[in-house]
């Protein structure tokens, strides 16, 4: 069986616990021969048993705080075992606590650090109190010392634990009291009750609760515009109330500064010096910017003054011209006061610095007019001709009034469109032709030439024929030209002795809008060409006869027998003609005029000449290569005329002793007798 009993911790030694042979039906006078014995997992023998009177009693008091710790419930387990027969009985021993131990804190001092800024109703966490009884004995409730500023607060977490909250008041204030020391007292439930306390010491921080004062709210530098990085503008300086960190000041451009004159200028942040420290590019001539004291407070406060900084000007800036609009190219026929571009010209510089003269060269067709504030309207003043200037370049300068002087220029590139105002124009005011005749077909002649000062198709010339009409007929059908180039081609060939000169106009036309045209004159002449033989007038003949001229049989020397008259279709050397006796019968008697063609006797006449005679004359022009013709007259020598002329084939005068004919005769007369002779000769051989 099981048997249980309670005891209060720190029961004295000896004390009766109970009797276990009682408690168990045992009998005690047995214990000892039943060798009785107790068993326990504990290391110490908390209780004894009495062998001859089954009394329990305490053998070493019980510290239920060491045996359980934080135990609820603490429990000792023993077994009893008897022998003869064996027997096992468990003993259950329940310790009860007692309120032995005071409540006690884990240190021996608190430090709470409570900045003062904080608003009554702030809460901090206070330390629990450690009892090691349980129950009622343990830890009941909490005391405060008193104080104004202070009070305490039970607070229950989620699992119905109590602990202490100190609770502000009233707002703290260092520089009035730094330190607040206080007495915190835990109490526990025991009778009498048990206490225990711990000193609380409030530590009053201090907040940033003065911000730094500057000594002055505006402060006013003046510096010039070129001053290097680095010149001292203005040194500000603050203080603070506060102490430590909270006192020491550090200076800063405000975040309400811009960043561009963040940028030329820099503060020092301890000892407040403004400094440039960039290019001073500003546009007007009174900087504003706000310097921020802040202390280093773990919340810094910060106060503001405000730094005007004048900009004295130096004339550092020249004129900028931009170009905001230009209308290139424009037509050579705008009308003066076509606006060209717009010009914006400004200058940096304040004041007098900033003002700007501005101008063109004289020389020019332009003209700048001021438009709105800081414009000009380039514009032009006169007629404009591209054939003369096809492009300007327009020099603006620009100079501000400083001193000295800044200028500034900038070149325009106007450029002058065309416009169809120029026709065109021929090289000469009539063009000369010379063509020989017999040309071949689509001959060459050729190429009148006009100019057109206008460019693109309004320089482009086209030539046309002009109608008109040459020996009754159409031009057309004598010349055909190529509308590009001007190139004239024969489309017939000429001949000079019908045709000897003409002329016609030719057209050139550009292809503007509208189309301008300009005409010239070409005079065509057609040069000679030997083509055409001397023809003989007189003397003629008729039917292939001879012409037969009668010379008195007594003429004197120098005597006329006749002129040969011819004629040459020709033109210049080509008609110039002379005449040549190429065969007389009598070349003693006759004699023949090379220019004039006359035909004299050379002598007076025999009675021993023939009466008939015949000569062949030549006519030749001196063309290249000379032409000829040839007549043959035949003279009779006689008194007076007969009924007949007579047949002048055969002239009468003995013909010529060694000329080919005679020869043949000649030899067929020797080869005939020379046959004969050896004829002879065999017949007399034979006869013989």
């Amino acid at each position: 069986g099981q048997i249980v009993y309670s005891i209060a911790e720190e029961t004295e030694r000896g004390a009766s616990v109970g009797n276990i042979a009682k408690d168990l039906g045992i009998d005690a006078a047995t214990l000892s021969a039943r060798k009785f014995r107790m068993i326990t997992g504990s290391s110490k023998q908390y209780f004894n048993i009495n062998a001859s009177t089954g009394a329990l009693s305490v053998n070493e008091p019980i510290d239920r705080e060491q045996l359980c710790e934080l135990k609820s419930i603490c429990l000792l387990n023993y077994e009893l075992v008897l022998e003869n027969p064996l027997e096992l009985y468990r003993m259950e021993f329940k310790v009860l606590d007692i309120n032995d131990n005071s409540p006690s804190f884990p240190l021996s001092e608190y430090h709470i650090n409570v900045p003062e800024f904080l608003s009554p109703g702030a809460r901090f966490t206070l330390p629990n109190a450690q009892d090691l009884d349980e129950g009622a004995n343990s830890v009941q409730n909490y005391t405060l010392s008193p104080d104004e500023h202070f009070y305490l607060e039970m607070q229950i977490r989620g699992d119905g634990s109590k602990y202490p909250e100190l609770v502000l008041k009233k707002a703290l204030d260092r520089e009035q009291q730094a330190t607040h020391r206080l007495v915190l007292t835990a109490k526990d439930g025991g009778n009498p009750p048990k206490s225990g306390d711990v000193p609380v010491i409030v530590t009053v921080l201090d907040t940033n609760d003065n911000a730094p004062e500057f000594e002055h709210s505006v402060y006013r530098a003046s510096i010039l515009e070129n001053s290097p990085s680095g010149t001292l503008v203005v040194q500000v300086h603050a203080t603070d109330l506060d102490e430590g960190p909270n006192g020491d000041v550090r200076y800063s451009f405000s975040n309400t500064t811009s960043a561009d004159l963040q940028r030329m200028f820099s503060i020092h942040p301890h000892t407040g010096e403004v400094t440039v420290s960039g290019v001073l590019a500003v546009q007007r001539p009174l900087l504003e910017m706000l310097i921020e004291a802040r202390d280093n407070g773990a919340f810094g406060m910060s106060s503001t003054a405000k730094l005007l900084v004048e900009i004295t000007d130096v004339n550092n800036h020249g004129p900028e011209i931009t170009i905001t609009s230009l209308s290139s190219p424009i037509p050579e026929d705008a009308v003066p006061g076509t606006v060209i571009a717009l010009l914006s010209i400004l200058d940096k510089d304040p004041g007098e610095n900033g003002k700007v003269t501005c101008q063109i060269s004289e020389n020019l067709p332009f003209q700048l007019k001021p438009s709105l504030q800081n414009y000009y309207s380039l514009v032009t003043s006169e007629l404009l001709d591209r054939e003369l200037i096809s492009e300007y370049n327009i020099t603006i300068t620009a100079t501000d009034l400083g001193s000295p002087p800044l200028t500034t220029q900038k070149t325009v590139w106007v450029q002058i469109s065309d416009v169809n105002d120029n026709p065109p124009v021929f090289s000469a005011d009539a063009f000369n032709v010379f063509v020989e005749e017999n040309n071949p077909l689509g001959a060459f002649l050729y190429q009148v030439s006009a100019s057109d000062l206008d460019i693109g198709e309004n320089g482009r010339v086209s030539y046309t024929l002009r109608n008109s009409t040459v020996a009754g007929s159409a031009l057309t059908s004598f010349l055909s030209m190529n509308l590009a180039n001007g190139s004239i081609y024969a489309k017939c060939a000429f001949d000079f002795e019908q045709l000897r000169s003409f002329h016609f106009q030719v057209e050139a036309k550009d292809n503007g809008s509208p189309a301008l045209s300009a005409a010239t004159t070409v005079n065509v002449y057609i040069s000679d060409q030997n083509d055409n033989a001397p023809a003989i007038l007189y003397p003629t003949s008729q039917n292939g006869s001879v012409a037969v001229e009668v010379v008195p049989r007594l003429a004197d020397e120098d005597y006329l027998v006749t002129k040969v008259v011819a004629d040459d279709e020709d033109n210049a050397q080509n008609a110039w003609l002379s005449y040549h006796l190429t065969h007389s019968s009598d070349s003693t008697l006759f004699q023949l005029s090379p220019h004039t063609g006359e035909l004299r006797t050379t002598r007076s006449m025999r009675s021993t000449d023939f009466l008939k005679h015949k000569v062949v004359v030549v006519v030749r022009d001196h063309g290249d290569p000379p032409l000829s013709s040839t007549v043959t007259v035949g003279i009779l020598l006689a008194d007076t005329l007969p009924q007949a002329l007579p047949d002048f084939d055969d002239s009468g005068e003995p013909p010529p002793l060694l000329n080919a004919t005679n020869i043949y005769l000649i030899a067929s007369l020797a080869c005939v007798s020379f046959i004969f002779a050896a004829f002879i000769f065999f017949l007399a051989i034979i006869r013989l």
